[in-house]
């Protein structure tokens, strides 16, 4: 199996050197490479919307709790900001 490899590495250089092309597999490798670097960049844009969603979802969820929960006893350092 290894002198198979060999070869088609010698073979492959063979291409790029003598008719300045490149192999029809290292071609499919790189639009294959291009397409799925692609679909990976909207996905990471996803991943932080949604953990933005979460974060301003708990942020106004804690914000009503706490308005629900204020005593009649207790007065704030600061007053609400209005």
């Amino acid at each position: 199996m290894k002198r198979h490899a060999d070869l088609k590495i010698e073979f492959c250089e063979r291409i790029r050197t003598e008719a300045q092309q490149m192999p029809e597999t290292e071609k499919r490798l790189r639009l294959r490479l291009r397409q799925t670097v692609s679909c990976l960049q909207p996905r990471e844009e996803i991943t932080e919307l949604r953990r933005l969603a979460t974060s301003l979802t708990l942020a106004g969820a804690v914000r009503i709790q706490r308005e629900e929960s204020a005593a009649d006893n207790v007065v704030p350092f600061r007053p609400p900001l209005t």
